[in-house]
């Protein structure tokens, strides 16, 4: 099961993340809010790895 632990502004800061958190060696998934227009995107990972993409991020952002 998948789960959210960040919403990023754009598509752009999203993929950065996303970039950072598959060096590291986590799985992670993009999923945009809106289909309509561009802006938010969910980034996602699986939910056993969830606590420690959690504590990266604080490390990262």
């Amino acid at each position: 099961m998948w789960k959210v632990v960040y919403i990023a502004k754009d598509e752009i800061l999203a993929e950065k993340i996303k970039d950072k958190l598959s060096q590291e060696g986590f799985m992670v998934q993009l999923r945009e809010l809106s289909k309509n227009k561009k802006g938010q995107v969910e980034i996602l990972v699986p939910s056993s790895e969830a606590p420690d993409v959690v504590e990266f991020l604080s490390h990262i952002i």
